[in-house]
């Protein structure tokens, strides 16, 4: 099965790395797009990425690595998107082949900006991909860990369950174990709203509130959750499966988050600016922030947790005083 479908990994971050690295394992070849022409020459030389989970070792005879984003979408039937949310359009935009005839998955852990939807609504609406061709990739699971090849957890989830299968299988692995879903709405936005609630784990870490305090806050942040999905889409979900109370809890405690991250900065007192300088990395929580407030102003769940969070990082509020607030409205 595997070995006749041909998949494209678009990205040259630590996702796409991690997820070229579990395709290797299965597949004799896939195509590998990133920007980066240095990072290119790298991994052709020394067979590994430069600047991302750099201990992964590839097979460069499996590589077709490309700068070439046409090149990588023409040669595949399956392709993964794991690039920053804030940089899909942009992208997408350097396309002049066609995705009607593609299967697409992400793994992508945000909004787009620009349209203000989740990245499987941006390639339906924008890109007229039938929601059976467009599948996701969630947690629980950090980068970094698969890198290290400790045991992590995928879901798939697609309306077509035949290819969240085939994307499961060729996903998984010794270490790796992927488990497929229907909800693919669901799944995405609780990819998108964990990210949030981490930069909400940092800010109290980085304001002095200890675990106590965190268990509190992650109890009320998978309700929040819950309430906010079930206003975007109404299904039948269990809000306490790995998919959704997994992915929060690995972003919002580890040490790899890179929200938790940056949210710690926030609340030791740097600037927004100041902490995405600092940081290589993206924290797709910081737009995602925006954009799930702005869209709950038409829904109307009822979300403290991230109205303190868009309040400190959009509104410019003292984060002390917002998190005394905050814990006041928590139980």
């Amino acid at each position: 099965m595997s070995e006749k479908l041909k998949f494209a990994v678009i990205g040259g971050g630590s996702w796409a790395t991690a997820i070229a690295k579990m395709l290797c394992v299965n597949l004799s070849e896939i195509a590998w797009y990133m920007r980066n022409d240095a990072a290119i020459e790298h991994i052709e030389k020394y067979k590994h990425n430069p600047n991302y989970l750099s201990s992964v070792e590839f097979d460069t005879k499996k590589l077709k690595l490309t700068n070439n984003i046409n090149e990588a979408i023409e040669y595949a039937d399956y392709i993964i998107f794991a690039i920053p949310s804030a940089f899909l359009d942009a992208e997408l935009k350097n396309m002049t082949v066609s995705l009607s005839d593609k299967i697409i998955f992400s793994a992508i852990k945000g909004i787009v900006p620009e349209t203000s939807l989740i990245v499987g609504e941006h390639f339906h609406i924008q890109y007229d991909i039938p929601y059976y061709n467009i599948g996701v990739i969630t947690g629980p699971c950090h980068a970094e860990e698969v890198a290290l090849e400790r045991l992590s957890y995928l879901t798939i989830a697609c309306g077509d369950p035949d290819k969240a299968k085939t994307v499961a299988k060729s996903l998984s692995g010794n270490y790796i174990k992927a488990k497929i879903s229907d909800d693919i709405i669901g799944t995405e936005y609780a990819a998108m709203l964990k990210n949030i609630y981490s930069i909400a784990a940092g800010i109290a870490h980085g304001l002095g509130y200890g675990d106590n305090f965190q268990s509190v806050l992650m109890s009320n942040a998978i309700r929040e959750m819950k309430k906010f999905i079930r206003k975007v889409h109404k299904m039948k979900r269990n809000i306490n499966d790995s998919a959704y109370l997994g992915d929060l809890l690995v972003t919002g405690y580890s040490v790899f988050s890179r929200n938790r991250m940056f949210g710690n900065m926030i609340g030791k007192g740097y600037t927004v600016k100041s902490a995405m300088m600092e940081m290589s990395m993206v924290a797709e929580g910081y737009y995602a922030t925006k954009s799930a407030y702005k869209l709950n102003q038409g829904y109307g769940a009822k979300t403290p947790i991230i109205d303190a969070v868009y309040a400190v990082l959009y509104d410019g509020k003292d984060a002390k005083g917002v998190f005394k607030k905050l814990t006041e409205s928590l139980d």
